[in-house]
C-alpha cells in the first residue's frame, strides 16, 4: 500500500485516542509554555497548535469558540486567546519551536522539547496597555 496523500501520523492509536492525545498535548503546552514529548508527537503538535494560535490571534467570537473546541479546558483556551496570542501578533507563522533533547532510557525514543518561540509573560496584554 502506498502512503501518497495520507497526512498525519497514526501513533498506533485509533482516531479518537489520537485526537485526545493531540488535544491534551496542546492544552499542556498552552498551560505550561514548554513540554517534553517524543519527536513525532512534537512534530504533529506543531501542525495542530499553529492553526489554533492563528485562530486565537483573530480573536473574534467564532474563532474563540474554535479555540475552546480545540483545547481540553476553557481556562487554557482563554489563556491562549487573551495572554499568548497578543504577544505573538508580530509573527505570521512559526509560533512554536521543536528542539531535540535526548534518547529516552526505556525504549530509546528521540525526545524533544516544544515551546513558544517568544517568551510568554503571564500578564494579560490588555492590563499591560493600561
Amino acid at each position: 500500500m502506498h502512503r501518497h496523500g495520507y497526512k498525519g501520523r497514526k501513533f498506533g492509536r485509533e482516531r479518537d485516542q489520537r485526537r485526545a492525545l493531540i488535544k491534551g498535548l496542546a492544552t499542556s503546552l498552552v498551560e505550561h509554555g514548554k513540554i517534553e514529548t517524543t519527536l513525532p508527537k512534537a512534530k504533529e503538535l506543531v501542525r495542530y497548535i499553529e492553526k489554533l494560535v492563528t485562530k486565537a490571534k483573530k480573536g473574534d467570537l467564532a474563532n474563540r469558540r474554535m479555540v475552546i473546541a480545540g483545547l481540553s479546558t476553557q481556562a487554557a483556551a482563554f489563556r491562549l486567546v487573551d495572554v499568548i496570542a497578543p504577544q505573538l501578533k508580530g509573527r505570521t507563522s512559526g509560533h512554536v519551536r521543536v528542539q531535540r533533547t535526548r534518547l529516552r532510557v526505556g525504549d530509546g525514543a528521540q525526545m524533544a522539547i516544544i515551546e513558544f518561540v517568544d517568551e510568554i509573560k503571564d500578564v494579560p496584554a490588555e492590563k499591560e496597555a493600561k
